[in-house]
């Protein structure tokens, strides 16, 4: 039989209302009594009961984290380091992919409502005005992972996507590439990898280099897109670079052109965005602006749960360094 929340307390000789200011971190616990009490827990395996605890403290200790595409190398990472924070604190993970799809994106917030999560950590493949009153509605801490709202209302974690888009197209500029391509989400979407072609644009201006639209293609962040963009391009205008917004981009770009007898780096240069592990053993070794994908997830974390729990933080938009690592993909 399972032990009770009595079971706990006779253990540790202290009484039931102890034991549960302990399992609810109430502050007026002493650290002897605290001790006592946490080894009673791990000796007897007790598991409280989360759904009586939560009606009780309108608290369920479950974080939500929403992903865009749970497939993608990038994502995984992220929660990773986010789950290895909660697991700290004690916090479960109720993790939710939405495959790109808006509506399912939204349903998947009003199901974090119901099942009354404490926080959620979401990356967005979508954020404008419909989406944050969503958030809103959910009256939950948030935090932003990759993408900042507008108006800096959700505290976020973020790379500066402009300054590093900017500098992989720059790298390639410098290579004496005229004729840069560009393979990724659309420009006018309001996320995170529409600032990847901001970028992509500046560094093109500022080498006085006239942004072409037949040298462009927007889809999603799969390689499929790096694939097709590769043959929609080709089949508008020459090109000597691609800048691609995910390393998944840049490895189906680099198939579509080896399928086409195009060898990278000896005929066009390549760089990626993200650089997940599969950048580091594909073929050509692949150019990439790396993003602290894991660093990412556990600051998002920390500073979610102390918003959870009414701390004081010191910083709500964290902006992490980003590094361009070159490999073999460019001359």
């Amino acid at each position: 039989m399972a032990a009770s929340i009595k079971d706990v307390a006779r253990e540790a000789g202290v009484s039931i209302a102890t034991v549960s200011r302990v399992l609810n971190e109430v502050d007026v616990v002493n650290e002897e009594t605290k001790k006592k009490v946490q080894e009673a827990i791990k000796k007897l395996c007790y598991r409280p009961n989360i759904v009586a605890r939560s009606l009780k403290t309108q608290r369920t200790k479950t974080i939500g984290i929403l992903v865009p595409d749970i497939s993608s190398q990038f994502y995984p990472e992220v929660v990773r380091g986010a789950e290895d924070v909660a697991n700290i604190y004690d916090y479960n993970v109720m993790l939710c992919n939405s495959d790109f799809d808006l509506e399912k994106e939204k349903e998947y917030l009003k199901v974090m409502r119901e099942k009354m999560v404490d926080g959620l950590i979401y990356m967005s493949s979508y954020l404008d005005s419909e989406m944050l009153d969503l958030i809103n509605e959910l009256q939950v801490s948030t935090v932003l992972v990759e993408s900042k709202d507008k108006e800096g209302k959700l505290p976020s974690v973020t790379i500066d996507g402009v300054q590093a888009a900017y500098e992989g197209t720059k790298y390639l500029i410098e290579k004496g590439n005229k004729n840069v391509a560009f393979i990724g989400t659309h420009k006018d979407n309001p996320n995170a990898w529409s600032a990847r072609f901001d970028g992509y644009v500046k560094a093109l201006k500022e080498a006085g280099i006239e942004p072409n639209e037949n040298l462009m293609y927007f889809d999603d962040l799969k390689s499929k897109t790096g694939y097709d963009g590769v043959e929609s391009i080709l089949k508008k205008s020459k090109f000597d670079a691609i800048f691609c917004s995910s390393d998944e981009i840049a490895m189906g770009a680099i198939n579509s052109l080896r399928d086409k007898g195009i060898r990278v780096p000896e005929d066009v240069d390549v760089v990626g965005f993200n650089d997940i592990y599969t950048a580091s053993i594909f073929y050509p070794k692949l150019t990439t602006v790396s993003q602290p994908m894991y660093d990412m997830g556990s600051i998002a974390m920390r500073l979610l749960i102390k918003l959870i729990n009414k701390k004081p933080v010191e910083e709500k938009h964290f902006v992490l360094p980003h590094e361009l690592i070159k490999r073999d993909s460019c001359k």
